[in-house]
């Protein structure tokens, strides 16, 4: 029976410099650890013929499909600041997969082995940080944020050196595309006009195809992909995700969430809050996500340059006249995204102060951020004692009374509040508990972690086991990039 691969691979077509034709490394003893079954069926996809075997062989590279057309992308980034020439150095795209709904997805194997763009890495990957990047990605997917997904984990039955000597493994990951900022640095830095216009033209017709009429097209690119970083950050905000790593070579065009390395999510609200063992200097913290993205937008606009006007000194007025709208557009989409948390409706003169309040109040006195928000919403969790506080309710008083302007109501309040606060998100302390347990060939905790989490804005049963934050006590997290 056929899988049901439909493969059209366009960027391969793409002049030798955008990419190297290349194939995965075969590994010793591919086994399958685990499917995405819910991705499959949306991929049109069907193994229910396919023996595990088999199945294990595809998704580690040993047995190509039909159809593929295995390379490495080139691309550049800034790496905390500093340029460095890059590409796929331990991923591999196999090839562009049309769904049963026509949607076209990049089909990548991350850790399939070196790639001439490896430098001295290995271009293996280890299975905890593959399994965490499918539990995060497809956690992120269930709280309706843009992302890359996670469709299989593959041991290798080989091991990998980092610090330790760990399990290798190979995670297929599905993106609408995984074009980067990092990928037009790359271009630019080549300094061929002709290249630059073949990857603009390539970007409109795969994502922006309505721009495509557009009287400056590198300009409404820029608007657009503007756009989308903002709703993406403003998301990441949301949830009290930080990503660890938002070098340009990690911000893609399509607006999607890409690389789940020292990601984490914030348990105690505070500002500063950074996971990463390697950013030393708070680059990433929580508070400079949208602050990195506007940075980020700019090193693109830098690239479009040359496109948006002959005259360069016009075209670099006009790239920072758009990027300098940044902070207005974002402010206003991070305070109607808090209005939503708090279940307002409208617009008071208030509103900013009231919500400030919230949030300092919280970071002084230690407070879960996202048990904050199931409080406000009468959902029932552990630690209530702190919500008892004086000054809190002093401001939940300040907060009943705005809910009863421009006509709202507490039903209606409430309904809005559960759209967008979820009840649980992958506490990090589980994410380690299951990883821990999945290294030991135990999927028992990873299965029911996963479980939950598809569904991280209804009550379910047993959901107060994962709405709890670590003791106070536990030592300070760090997260890891796993290369």
């Amino acid at each position: 029976m056929s899988i049901g691969w439909r493969f059209d691979n366009t960027y391969s077509k793409l002049p030798k410099s955008f990419l190297s034709n290349t194939s995965p490394t075969p590994v010793k003893s591919p086994e399958i650890k685990i499917l995405n079954k819910k991705l499959v069926e949306e991929l049109g996809l069907n193994f229910s013929n396919i023996n595990n075997k088999n199945v294990s062989a595809l998704f580690s590279g040993n047995s190509l499909p039909e159809g593929s057309k295995a390379i490495a992308q080139a691309y550049a980034g800034h790496q905390f600041g500093h340029f460095t020439m890059l590409g796929d150095g331990r991923a591999i795209l196999i090839g562009e997969h049309i769904s049963k709904n026509n949607e076209r997805f990049d089909i990548q194997f991350k850790g399939s082995g070196k790639t001439p763009f490896s430098r001295n890495g290995d271009g293996r990957a280890a299975l905890g940080p593959m399994l965490r990047e499918y539990i995060v990605s497809e956690a992120m997917h269930a709280l309706n944020i843009p992302t890359t997904r996670s469709l299989a984990v593959v041991k290798t039955g080989e091991e990998v050196v980092r610090e330790d000597i760990l399990q290798g493994a190979i995670l297929t990951r599905v993106a609408s595309s995984h074009l980067r900022v990092g990928t037009f640095q790359y271009i630019t830095a080549r300094q061929n006009e002709d290249e630059l216009k073949t990857l603009v033209n390539y970007t409109i017709n795969r994502h922006f195809p309505n721009i495509k009429t557009s009287k400056n097209q590198a300009v409404d690119l820029l608007k657009v992909i503007m756009e989308k970083q903002i709703d993406l950050v403003t998301n990441w905000m949301r949830v009290g995700f930080i990503h660890g790593v938002m070098n340009t070579d990690n911000m893609t065009i399509s607006g999607e969430t890409i690389d789940y390395g020292p990601c984490a999510f914030m348990d105690l609200y505070d500002p500063q809050t950074v996971f990463s063992s390697i950013d030393q200097l708070g680059r990433y913290a929580y508070f400079n996500q949208p602050s990195i993205t506007k940075w980020n937008l700019a090193r693109f606009a830098e690239c479009l340059v040359p496109l948006i006007d002959k005259d360069k000194d016009k075209a670099i007025d006009i790239a920072t006249e758009t990027i300098n709208t940044f902070e207005k557009k974002y402010e206003k989409r991070w305070l109607n995204m808090m209005r939503d948390k708090l279940g307002l409706f409208g617009d008071d003169v208030k509103d900013q102060v009231l919500i400030l309040d919230l949030l300092t109040w919280m970071h002084q006195n230690k407070v879960d951020y996202t048990n904050t928000f199931c409080f406000l919403m009468n959902e029932k969790i552990r630690d209530i004692k702190i919500y008892q506080d004086e000054n809190f309710l002093i401001w939940k008083k300040r907060w009943n009374e705005r809910i009863l302007l421009n006509n709202g109501t507490y039903e209606k309040c409430l309904n809005l509040m559960k759209s967008v606060n979820p009840l649980v998100i992958p506490r990090n302390h589980l994410v380690e508990e299951a990883l821990l347990e999945a290294n030991n060939n135990d999927l028992t905790l990873f299965n029911k972690l996963i479980k939950i989490l598809e569904k991280p804005y209804q009550n379910q049963k047993n959901i107060l086991d994962y709405q709890s934050p670590p003791p106070l006590g536990d030592k300070k997290y760090q997260t890891f990039c796993g290369t």
